[in-house]
């Protein structure tokens, strides 16, 4: 099994790469982010690559870092995400996006990729909610626990917080790791109108 490719450039597309590797050159499938961030032909790169073995083909996936090879596994192993579909989500979101978007059960920013459905996006987020939380992916990565404050009208007043940031315009996820983020510095208190002033100003950073 190949799980590293280091090389040369040959040519790059939207879906991937041709790497020479010594003169043999590998068709590696990417995401566009990883393909933005290799550089452009005759460039030096080095890759980490997951191979699929089928009867009829191997194909290479390949990632500029650790997490997003690691999420790459983890969506596959979702009935119904194979590898394209797999990368059009890396394409669409990052690693860290990932994580704020299964912790919030943000079903919208993952529909958001090509050839993912609501239903789809809806199993990949409740899936995933579990298996994500046991993941180093990175320093980014890390969500923080919210604590199930309550607020007086017997709501919880973390996701009243994230549902005011998300009628302001700002995407589920987004309003998740803000407010998230506002209580790891515990600057804001567990309290419906401090997580929102504090959330607000995290997103405004």
């Amino acid at each position: 099994m190949i799980g590293k490719l280091t090389g040369v450039i040959d040519s790059l597309n939207e879906d991937g790469l041709l790497l020479d590797v010594n003169g043999v050159g590998y068709v590696v499938h990417a995401s566009s982010k990883t393909i933005g961030r290799l550089g452009a032909a005759g460039a030096n790169a080095s890759i980490l690559i997951e191979t699929q073995v089928r009867e009829d083909a191997i194909t290479l996936f390949g990632f500029a870092d650790h997490a997003e090879r690691d999420w790459f596994r983890l969506l596959r192993s979702v009935q119904g995400v194979g590898g394209k579909v797999a990368l059009a989500i890396l394409s669409t979101l990052t690693p860290n996006d990932l994580v704020h978007a299964v912790a919030s059960q943000d079903k919208a920013s993952v529909s958001r990729a090509n050839g993912v459905g609501p239903k789809l996006a809806q199993r990949i987020v409740s899936e995933l909610k579990d298996k994500a939380a046991g993941l180093e992916l990175g320093a980014g990565a890390n969500v923080v626990a919210l604590p199930a404050g309550k607020a007086s009208e017997g709501g919880d007043v973390v996701n009243d917080a994230v549902s005011a940031l998300v009628n302001l315009g700002y995407r589920r996820a987004e309003a998740y790791g803000a407010v998230s983020k506002a209580l790891a510095s515990k600057q804001a208190r567990a309290e419906l109108n401090d997580l929102i002033v504090h959330g607000l100003r995290e997103l405004s950073q």
